[in-house]
């Protein structure tokens, strides 16, 4: 298959990248970055280019049967009115970009959302079919969403990924968190009673593929492990693995005060679950958040 990803150069990215080829599919990444760590193997071609922006880079997607896009701003880092947009438009600009250059008979759209799509819900289960949240993250989601279905006009197959937190080997959350947790110094975000939304790469990765391969995927899917855990037991959890107490929290203030708006992310409870994956005959290699920080920690 020929696959054009949308934002490979990033932390996602670059390890769908190297999975989709070693699965022997042809794959064109875009992205800002001017180089790419992968770019000199087969059957890979590298495309720099600003996808908010219309250009020739839009016929890599032409020629794809199907387009993974990953493209969006970091959610992790203090949102100035300016930044706001930023997020706004790395998200939507980009997505209606990708939808506009999607032409041809039976093409594949694998888009990311997240699941701050629901805000914070407390206690409440979360299944695909809930409702959204009000506050900008979960409009900011909606709207992505709602880009990227656009293309089933066209007679694009569409499926999103509501992603939750990814934890991966030598990037993302993870690689945040270890450091402190390593000096002793880990623990809770505010209280820890918060649900705390994750995902193994490795489970992200096959279930990216998943909805490639199956003709029936279609629509919003969750995408987190079936293991649902407050987010004080992650940090329990995080802690045995490394050997290390996981009893010093981060104040909700003093998060609040460091990161402004953002912080209310990072202390958000959603318990999402992942029916439609599981449903449709989707199995997780790493369920429980024990094996899956044993795995990554190793």
């Amino acid at each position: 298959m020929k696959i054009a990803i949308a934002g490979a150069s990033g932390f996602v990215g670059t390890v769908l990248t190297r999975f989709l080829l070693d699965a022997g599919h042809v794959v064109t990444g875009l992205g800002t970055s001017d180089a790419h760590p992968l770019q000199s193997m087969a059957r890979f071609t590298w495309v720099s280019a600003d996808t908010t922006c219309s250009g020739a880079w839009q016929a890599a997607l032409g020629d794809a049967d199907a387009v993974v896009n990953l493209v969006g701003r970091t959610i992790f880092k203090r949102w100035s009115r300016a930044y706001k947009a930023q997020l706004v438009d790395s998200r939507i600009q980009t997505t209606r970009n990708v939808v506009r250059a999607m032409t041809g008979e039976k093409k594949i759209l694998v888009s990311t959302s997240a699941v701050g799509y629901y805000g914070s819900r407390g206690d409440e289960a979360l299944s695909e079919h809930s409702t959204p949240g009000t506050d900008f993250l979960a409009r900011l989601c909606v709207d992505w969403e709602k880009a990227a279905l656009a293309a089933e006009k066209q007679g694009v197959r569409v499926a999103i990924m509501r992603f939750g937190v990814v934890l991966g080997a030598g990037g993302g959350a993870l690689a945040q968190m270890l450091p402190a947790f390593r000096m002793f110094a880990g623990g809770p975000l505010g209280n820890g009673r918060q649900w705390f939304p994750w995902i193994h790469m490795a489970d992200l990765l096959s279930a990216v593929q998943f909805l490639l391969e199956n003709e029936n995927a279609r629509g919003p899917y969750n995408f987190c492990a079936p293991g649902a855990v407050r987010q004080k037991d992650f940090a329990r959890a995080l802690g045995a693995v490394l050997g290390r107490p996981a009893v010093v929290p981060a104040p909700s203030l003093a998060l609040r005060l460091m990161m402004g708006e953002v912080a209310g992310v990072l202390l958000a409870s959603q318990k999402v679950l992942s029916d439609r994956l599981i449903a449709d005959g989707f199995s997780f290699r790493f369920p429980d958040v024990n094996s899956a920080l044993a795995d990554l920690v190793d």
